[in-house]
C-alpha cells in the first residue's frame, strides 16, 4: 500500500473580479463545493473565500493530478451557480489559478491563513494578494 500525502494551497477568482461571493451566498457555495468535490474523492481540508475569489487546502491522492482537480471543481461549480440561479447573471470562474505545494509542517499556517481571508482583504485586493503569491513563487504576475 502506497503512503501519500499531497498537500497543495489554490486560489482561483472570479472572472474579471466580480464579487459576487457575498454574506448572503457564501455558505451555499462553499458547502455545494465541498460536497461535490468529497463527491468526486477530492479532499478539501478547509476553504474560504472573500467576494471575488477562493483559497482551498486540497490533499491529493495518488492518482489525482492538480489541473483536473481544480477543473472539476471550478466547472461543476460554476454549472450549479447559474443553475441554481445564486447570481442573477451568467457566472463564471476566472482561467486562472494558482497552487503550490505545502509543507506538511507549514498545513496549519495555511489553514489559519485561509481562515483569516476578511482580515487580510482589509489591506490588500485579491489582485495584489494573488501578485504577492506569484512574485513569491517565481510565476508571471496577472495584470489589473
Amino acid at each position: 500500500m502506497a503512503y501519500v500525502r499531497i498537500w497543495v494551497h489554490t486560489v482561483w477568482g472570479t472572472k474579471k473580479h466580480t464579487p459576487f461571493l457575498t454574506s448572503e451566498n457564501k455558505r451555499i457555495v462553499l458547502q455545494h463545493i465541498n460536497e461535490n468535490a468529497s463527491n468526486k474523492n477530492i479532499y478539501i481540508d478547509f476553504m474560504n473565500d472573500h467576494l471575488d475569489h477562493i483559497h482551498c487546502l486540497i490533499s491529493l491522492n495518488p492518482k489525482q493530478c492538480i489541473a483536473d482537480v481544480i477543473q472539476l471543481i471550478k466547472g461543476e461549480s460554476s454549472f450549479w451557480i447559474n443553475k441554481n440561479k445564486i447570481i442573477v447573471k451568467n457566472f463564471e470562474w476566472s482561467d486562472e489559478y494558482y497552487a503550490v505545494s505545502v509543507s506538511e509542517s507549514q498545513v496549519n499556517t495555511v489553514r489559519d491563513y485561509i481562515k483569516h481571508q476578511e482580515e487580510h482583504h482589509r489591506k490588500k485586493t485579491y489582485v495584489e494578494e494573488y501578485n504577492e503569491f506569484i512574485e513569491k513563487h517565481g510565476f508571471i504576475k496577472m495584470k489589473g
